[in-house]
């Protein structure tokens, strides 16, 4: 029998990072397979409400606690017109939707959509086309949306039934512009200059927005991270944040290199936050742009179903990865990564929120079911607001194929105003539990509450409609004793534990 390895962590409520902002539990839905047509609306579903919206996911959602979602796209955005999704549904144009080359029968449109938010408790974060149109279409979406009443676009919303505006504060400028997949695909001279010009007029129409620059698609385009330092550089006093995009895969069945994959996200957001902060210093200005990692989450089991997708269809299962419990381990330390930045990583959406590779899943007509990273996401969210601290770690470390010193221990604490403590643990190691102590000694009066695990035998444990073998239990094993909490982190496993003040 072996012996678990050990690791150590001090916990003070002094080494804090920054508060929380609630937005990096965001999430997304774009018009893209079954997100929305069979996802969030079914109008012919045994649970749909009125508006056509599915309770069983709005059920699922709300559990989430999800505070904002971003919409309509992603790559859909950039050849979107978003007048074809308001007014009366019988009116509406079927389009060539040029992202994913589906059909776009925009019975789901701006409205519809902000209606869903409101039913599911979150905020809408509206991105704007800036591939085939720009400030026009921008300003005149805002005004539509945001503008009380007396103009054009904001007695047109008053006539769809909207009579108060929606009041939407947070807005993308476009989509992975340095894209060649993207409709309008821009340099970063291009991309900066229209993002400066439509931020303008946007702000104009509504100076109290927040809007999100494009920053690089992904780490390994050409021009990362120039692109976002020439963006930034022409339109810095406009934007209030940059976007991050990436995505993750266990493409080799590699496990232990793909656990340590978060290093990899860490990485990028150093990066990113040094490039803000040297456009900071050039331009001499007191404003800091801050981080929206707009879209993140594990995307590769469903690449090759997709290639089969017959074109020009209506909501096909596009993107339907299907996941299993090693994914839910990183997408659990990619959370902890937000949060271990929590003084720059301001918003972030899991992409997407449901069919499509999402934590729910649905089945046309059917049932509705958790997949296995549905669980970090969903403790995280509840128990992760507050303050993020500064864990002070000691780990034992490995090396993988990609990667070198990878603790095998991943941790984020989070300290709220009710006195409560939430701390998240990952073990990475494949074969072995550790014995972690925590120095919890700032933390005096404080209580044990509970020690949630979440573990399985079976890297690739999957949950389907008829069964979720992969769930949260309550057996962790932790005992607090003299401000000392000593706790047995079962190998491949995700933790929460929980402190009150008595």
């Amino acid at each position: 029998m072996s012996h678990s390895l050990k690791a150590s962590m001090i916990i003070d409520k002094s080494y804090q990072i920054a508060p929380v902002d609630e937005r990096i539990y965001g999430s997304f839905i774009e018009h893209l397979g079954r997100a929305v047509y069979g996802g969030i609306y079914e109008p012919d579903h045994p649970e749909a409400d009125e508006q056509g919206f599915r309770k069983d996911v709005i059920n699922l959602v709300k559990q989430l606690q999800v505070p904002i979602v971003r919409y309509p796209g992603g790559n859909m955005v950039s050849a979107y017109n978003w007048e074809d999704g308001v007014g009366p549904k019988e009116e509406r144009p079927r389009r060539l939707e040029l992202a994913w080359r589906t059909i776009e029968n925009n019975q789901v449109g701006t409205n519809e959509f902000a209606d869903w938010a409101k039913k599911v408790d979150a905020e809408v974060m509206m991105a704007v086309n800036l591939g085939t149109r720009g400030i026009d279409a921008a300003r005149n979406l805002i005004e539509y949306t945001n503008h009380p009443k007396g103009t054009y676009w904001s007695e047109l919303r008053r006539s769809h039934g909207y009579d108060q505006p929606h009041n939407i504060k947070t807005w993308c400028l476009g989509n992975e512009m340095d894209g060649p997949w993207q409709v309008g695909q821009k340099t970063a001279q291009e991309y900066g200059k229209i993002a400066k010009e439509a931020g303008k007029a946007m702000k104009l129409v509504d100076p109290t927005i927040e809007l999100v620059a494009c920053g690089s698609s992904n780490t390994d385009m050409p021009t990362f991270p120039e692109y976002e330092a020439t963006t930034l550089d022409i339109a810095y006093e406009e934007v209030d944040f940059i976007s991050l995009h990436q995505y993750y895969g266990n493409r080799t069945n590699d496990p232990a290199n793909y656990l340590a994959k978060n290093l990899d996200m860490d990485h990028f957001i150093k990066t990113v936050t040094a490039t803000c902060d040297y456009i900071k210093a050039k331009h001499r200005s007191k404003k800091t742009i801050n981080l929206s990692f707009d879209e993140w989450n594990v995307w590769y089991h469903s690449n090759e179903a997709d290639k089969q997708i017959e074109p020009w269809t209506v909501a096909p299962p596009q993107l339907e990865d299907v996941y299993n419990f090693e994914d839910a381990l990183l997408v659990g330390s990619m959370l902890i990564t937000f949060l271990q930045h929590a003084d720059r990583v301001k918003m972030a959406c899991m992409a997407q929120l449901v069919n499509v590779i999402a934590p729910i899943m649905t089945e046309n007509s059917g049932r509705s079911w958790k997949q296995t990273i549905y669980y970090p996401y969903l403790h995280t969210s509840i128990y992760g607001r507050g303050v993020a601290l500064k864990p002070i770690l000691s780990s034992p470390k490995y090396d993988s194929k990609d990667f070198t010193d990878v603790p095998y221990v991943d941790s984020a604490a989070v300290f709220n105003e009710e006195e409560e403590v939430s701390i998240f643990i990952v073990n990475k190691h494949l074969h072995e539990s550790i014995d972690l102590s925590v120095d919890l000694r700032s933390f005096e009066g404080f209580q044990l509450v509970e020690h949630v695990v979440l573990e399985h035998e079976n890297l690739k444990a999957v949950n389907t409609s008829a069964e979720e073998s992969v769930k949260p239990h309550s057996h962790g094993i932790s005992e607090l004793q003299d401000g000392y909490l000593t706790t047995r982190l079962s190998k491949t496993s995700w933790n929460v534990i929980r402190l009150k003040n008595s």
